[in-house]
């Protein structure tokens, strides 16, 4: 099997060495390697698997919502399945295409800023979008354009970046909380020559918010919890496994569970009581294998919850599931069928508390300005 290193996958790929470390380290959870003393070697695996990224980066997924895709269904397993993700997002199209080229960028909104508050008048950020805004004459589409499932439009997000580049530098000040000022080096900004300008706006852009790094650190932290888990999953003995999925679903609020006794669970592994009674029952099924689970086990599982007269199962895996099985269960129609596999399990622990403990609890804090206010 051939190996490459950092550089040389990147190339391979299509990307420049910067922009291809950048997207290694963040999808290097996903990428099979192995290591040479302190070098990271990957594999033809590895290029595929970066050559979807690159696709649906290609088609404006952003690196946040290619991790969120791939956390929920799972690394797409040929073409078709790539081709689902794809359709199963709104991509942005052609006229979102054209409005998303026309947002400016955060270094485009400095002096724009600067400007809206020159008069030393104080204005909260609701405000100064606005008058941003009618300066560069941006439609109503370009402000509130956001890319698919994202909360907040772009023109905010990068509104709030070049704030935060200005407040850096001193050239406005946060007199209230999201209520600012200019301040005399921000006037003087405004004085200085288009290439003086340019210059300190070049450097105002290598500004980077600390909390941002903070999220993708925290999203790396997360990435290998998870894979350590998995690899303590995959090592528990089958008994244990079992009780660990009962656990877990207790914990997310099922109802009572119990692993069921093997001479007489009918293939399945746990029971969860939605309620008291046990009038209605979620029957589980966990295996601890390394290769896909296929639509055959799905059937057999499935047969078993028939046996019990059952509508409800919920079949857990270390691994992860074919698309045949999957087919499968989007097709049931007199029962319902969650499949769980391995990497949303980890993550499912993680949320829950379960085979994990809180290392640090960091709080992040800011200024309470009313706390200062008063006599």
């Amino acid at each position: 099997m051939k190996f490459f290193s950092q550089t040389e996958l990147s190339k391979k790929v299509g990307w420049g060495e910067e922009s291809g470390r950048r997207w290694i380290k963040m999808f290097e959870f996903y990428l099979p390697h192995t290591k040479k003393g302190n070098t990271k070697l990957y594999n033809q695996d590895s290029y595929k698997i970066l050559l979807i990224i690159k696709t649906l980066s290609e088609k404006n997924f952003t690196s946040t919502q290619i991790l969120e895709v791939f956390k929920e269904r799972g690394l797409p397993k040929n073409d078709d399945e790539l081709q689902q993700i794809i359709n199963s997002k709104r991509t942005l199209n052609q006229i979102d295409s054209i409005i998303y080229e026309s947002i400016p960028l955060p270094k485009e909104f400095i002096i724009p800023i600067l400007n809206s508050l020159k008069n030393k008048r104080v204005c909260i950020s609701s405000e100064l979008n606005s008058k941003v805004a009618k300066q560069l004459e941006l439609s109503d589409s370009q402000v509130s354009f956001t890319y698919p499932d994202s909360r907040e439009s772009m023109f905010t997000s990068r509104m709030r970046a070049a704030r935060y580049s200005l407040l850096k530098q001193e050239y406005i000040q946060e007199i209230n909380k999201l209520t600012y000022q200019i301040t005399n080096k921000g006037h003087k900004l405004l004085e200085e020559s288009s290439e003086e300008i340019i210059e300190e706006i070049n450097e105002l852009e290598k500004v980077i918010d600390p909390f941002e790094i903070i999220l993708e650190n925290v999203e790396e932290i997360e990435n290998e919890l998870i894979e350590k888990l998995l690899e303590e999953l995959k090592k528990a003995q089958w008994r244990r496994l079992e009780t660990i999925v009962v656990e877990l679903l207790t914990a997310m609020g099922y109802g009572d569970g119990q692993v069921t006794q093997r001479t007489n669970d009918g293939g399945l592994d746990g029971i969860i009581k939605e309620d008291k009674l046990g009038l209605d029952n979620i029957y589980v099924q966990a295996k601890r294998w390394e290769n896909s689970v296929g639509r055959p086990d799905i059937m057999s599982f499935s047969g078993a919850l028939d046996a019990k007269a059952a509508r409800k199962g919920i079949f857990i895996t270390t691994s992860n599931f074919t698309s045949g099985a999957e087919e499968y269960v989007e097709r049931l129609e007199s029962k319902k069928i969650i499949l769980i596999g391995g990497k949303r399990l980890a993550r499912l622990m993680i949320e829950n508390n379960i085979g994990v403990n809180i290392k640090r609890n960091i709080a992040v804090k800011e200024i309470d300005f009313p706390y200062f206010e008063g006599e």
